[in-house]
């Protein structure tokens, strides 16, 4: 029998319990999440499958911070000998990848430095598009350029549903003004081009093959390994789909490391250089799709995240959405036609001036906006001042600010405690964006010293130089760096009440496991359900389901007399593993593991998509496409 977890009666949790306060409703007065202290030793109420929490039987254990060196390369960095690319053996350095929301950026440990990999484009940064045509895929600016004639078989903004399931709020509220079409695939979202569907890890695939084949050019060698970066909040489903895509490149992921903590190791890495005082640096890092908050302290070659918090649903796409709303009355006005009936070409051609409008904002107080030949030959021209795309964007501009307090608070610091705050991601260049954090860190700098644009890639190529041990002989910068990177996202199971009982808190540096033990509910269970949460809310229902599992086994006993260990593992890519396990009378255990969330591709459709890129990737190098 399966029964739910029970809570622990009253008399059991009293000791635990704080004072009645507004906060213990989980918010403060600006709807901002509080992070409960988790005492220890302190009971805790249970659920997955008919067990309660066992207060004496924990442990934690802070895992070593890199896995096992990396092969060794051969040759120098500085003047690299000639490579087969068609070789397995030689995987060349680990590269760093900034995928992005809009532009995606590879680069390089060389010389003593991280250096930025232009595309064979010869730019620094590639769009993060992918267009889907019968004889071919384009990736990149022709994917870009093909959209101009034909805007439904492009597609970008992968990022900000890869992951995703399709009923998320987000992706429904962006469906009328994507020109392009988006489907429903076995829950999750697939971009649609006629007949056929291309999952979100699909074109991130062909956009990370992009990135590898710039750096394989410059090179001259075969890559395989490289530092991905996503953004801070990216939950375990949408990091688990960001190695799938990965995987489908050819690539093997070295790490995965969040955006924000990457720019600051390309801030860091110059800032301590002959410094090893201690600094508190605050990376803003606003982006085309996302906005990831962290704060973190540089001790020498020590970087130690303190907090990390975000919004995956805002970033610099947002704003132009904001402008193509406001500007599609006067459309409409103009040229008599509303061009989202259908009208992708227009809807694009739009788009496209409204970003120029954006950029030319952040260095005029008034811009205008010009399309020839919008639609039925007809022109459209308007004009909006700064002050006007402050109120159009305004609930936007709120919800800037609120993951900055977030990770204050997370981290248990006030305004005065930063020393500095960084700006990254192109969004940053917004001009009130730059005013709300002038006013929230009075007398603060604001550092622009990085390019925002390179920054992450930058970052993430640090970190795989670091990760390859064959450099740290060759470049003394290298030797010392740590990483120490956190969850941003509270783990735990479901209480028989609904209630979220929290194993792994948000802000616990990684890697890191923890073990809880559980004991049967009901006299003679035979089998428990475990459910799997990630999110900061009381309740389950609003958080969000990982995964589930039933566990068999239990030895028929009276309540109380079975003892279930629950382990949580997060790696340094912070993924998320549960093990769970019975004793026996003759002490045997079984386990169960969740490693991937059920609704993310199969294997066999990550080797299928693999196969198809594959073929592309050879007939790019054969015919020098893309």
């Amino acid at each position: 029998m399966a029964v739910p977890f029970p809570e622990l009666d009253g008399d059991a949790l009293e000791s635990n319990r704080r004072p009645e306060s507004p906060e213990d409703h989980g918010f403060n007065e600006e709807g901002i999440p509080i992070l409960p202290d988790i005492p220890t030793g302190a009971h805790h109420e249970a659920s997955s499958g008919g067990l309660f929490f066992s207060p004496d039987d924990t442990e934690s254990r802070q895992l070593p911070p890199s896995p096992p060196p990396l092969p060794e390369n051969t040759g120098s960095s500085l003047d690299p000998p000639e490579y087969d690319l068609s070789s397995e053996e030689d995987v060349g350095p680990v590269v760093g990848i900034d995928l992005g929301t809009t532009f995606s950026c590879v680069a390089v440990w060389e010389g003593g430095r991280p250096c930025v990999i232009a595309n064979n484009m010869g730019n620094r940064t590639t769009p993060s598009w992918a267009s889907f045509h019968s004889d071919n895929v384009f990736v990149g600016e022709a994917a870009r350029a093909k959209a101009s004639r034909n805007p439904q078989c492009a597609v970008y903004d992968a990022k900000r549903v890869i992951g995703r399931k399709w009923s998320d709020t987000s992706v429904q509220e962006s469906l009328r003004l994507w020109p392009f079409s988006l489907a429903e695939h076995r829950g999750n979202c697939a971009f649609q081009i006629g007949s056929q569907l291309y999952t979100p890890e699909e074109v991130s695939a062909y956009v990370l093959a992009k990135m590898k084949h710039a750096a394989e050019d410059y090179l001259g060698r075969k890559i395989k390994k490289a530092v991905v970066t996503v953004p801070a909040y990216f939950n375990d489903a949408q990091r688990q789909a960001t190695l799938d895509a990965a995987t489908i490149a050819d690539l093997e992921v070295a790490r995965i490391i969040n955006e924000p903590t990457a720019a600051a190791l390309a801030y860091g890495l110059e800032k301590t250089e002959g410094d090893d005082s201690l600094q508190t640096l605050l990376v803003y890092d606003l982006g085309g799709g996302t906005l990831d908050v962290t704060i973190l302290v540089l001790d020498g070659g020590v970087f130690e995240v303190k907090s990390t918090s975000g919004d995956t649903n805002l970033g610099g796409q947002d704003f132009d959405n904001k402008l193509v709303e406001h500007f599609l009355p006067e459309v409409k006005a103009q040229c008599g036609v509303d061009i989202t009936d259908n009208k992708a070409k227009a809807m694009k051609k739009l788009r496209d001036a409204c970003q120029v409008l954006k950029h030319n904002l952040s260095h005029s107080e008034t811009a205008t906006i010009e399309v020839d030949a919008l639609i039925n030959g007809k022109d459209f021209d308007s004009s909006l001042s700064r002050e006007k795309f402050v109120e159009i964007t305004h609930s936007l501009l709120e919800r800037c600010l609120k993951p900055v307090k977030q990770a204050l608070q997370d981290a248990r610091m006030s305004a005065d405690e930063i020393d500095e705050a960084v700006l990254i991601g192109g969004s940053t260049r917004i001009v009130r964006v730059q005013q709300l954090l002038e006013e929230m860190f009075p007398g603060k700098k604001l550092s622009k010293k990085i390019n925002p644009d390179e920054a992450v890639a930058m970052g993430a190529a640090i970190q795989g130089a670091n990760l390859s041990r064959a450099y740290e002989t060759k470049d003394p910068r290298l030797v010392g760096i740590t990483l120490m990177d956190v969850t941003p996202l509270s783990l735990g199971i479901e209480l028989a009440s609904g209630k979220m009982s929290t194993i792994i808190p948000r802000n616990t540096t990684i890697p890191y496991s923890h073990t809880r033990v559980y004991k049967n509910n009901e006299d003679y269970q035979t089998k428990a359900i475990v459910e799997v949460f990630e999110g900061e809310e009381k309740y389950t229902k609003n958080n969000r389901l990982l995964g589930k599992f039933t566990l068999p086994g239990l030895p028929p006993k009276r309540r109380g007399q079975v003892q279930i260990p629950i382990s949580f593992t997060v790696d340094a890519n912070g993924v998320l593993e549960v093990v769970a396990c019975v004793s026996g009378e003759e002490g045997t255990t079984k386990r169960l593991v969740i490693q991937k969330d059920k609704g993310l591709l199969t294997e066999d459709d990550i080797q299928r998509k693999a196969k198809i890129l594959a073929k592309w990737e050879r007939k790019c190098r054969a015919e020098k496409l893309n």
